[in-house]
């Protein structure tokens, strides 16, 4: 039986969906906070999540955020009361793969997840590479030609991030997620402060990657 994580806060809710997913052949799990979610989704191969935007401890995009950061590809359905265009899109940018609006049909919810248990494994690179680029996360390091620069954690996080988006902007957020996570607190220059350093260890590297900062939009690589 495949089996799956729910975050949802709303004890009723929470009852209901479980209710459904079981009835469907869908074993579920329920936690009601983003930390208690990251602990579980590490102690057990959930084969997706269901995250509510609005919980206790923070925003439940930021969990996805997080997992994508750290090339977590679960399948992720966000669930919430936000039914904007603009919500709508900041999920799916923030590497959800389906969005549900509450209220909803309880035979809809079991059809989107049924569809995301149908596809395939996602299949990433061990060493992503941008241009002359490589980022090689089990040495914690970047290559670059015949340079090998080790790297902190939090820049292996927001280098990884940039790497794997293609010259596709990262939102700031997303990188904050990737590189502290989702409950760590984090300093309003901190980004800032660990990008100035990446810039000189690229430069210094010989790379011809820069990173470019798009107002308004995020961050992104480009030669």
């Amino acid at each position: 039986m495949a089996r799956v994580l729910l975050v949802e806060d709303h004890p009723r809710l929470a009852a209901l969906v479980q209710r459904a997913l079981e009835a469907a052949g869908i074993g579920c799990d329920t936690v009601e906070r983003l930390d208690h979610a990251w602990a579980a989704l590490q102690d057990q191969p959930y084969a997706a999540a269901l995250i509510d935007r609005g919980l206790p401890d923070g925003d439940g995009m930021a969990l996805v955020q997080r997992l994508r950061g750290q090339r977590q590809h679960l399948p992720c359905l966000l669930l919430t009361a936000r039914d904007a265009l603009h919500d709508r899109v900041n999920g799916l940018e923030a590497g959800a793969d389906d969005y549900l609006t509450k209220p909803f049909p309880m035979d809809e919810l079991v059809a989107r997840v049924r569809a995301l248990l149908r596809r395939p494994p996602a299949q990433v690179p061990l060493d992503p590479a941008f241009a002359d680029l490589q980022v090689q996360p089990g040495h914690g390091r970047l290559v670059c030609g015949t340079q090998a620069v080790a790297l902190p954690r939090t820049e292996l996080q927001i280098l990884l991030s940039l790497v794997q988006a293609a010259g596709t902007p990262v939102r700031r957020q997303a990188l904050e997620a990737a590189a502290w996570g989702a409950q760590e607190a984090v300093t309003p220059n901190a980004l800032d402060v660990a990008l100035h350093r990446l810039r000189r260890k690229l430069e210094a590297a010989g790379s011809r990657v820069r990173i470019l900062n798009q107002r308004g939009v995020g961050y992104a690589l480009a030669e």
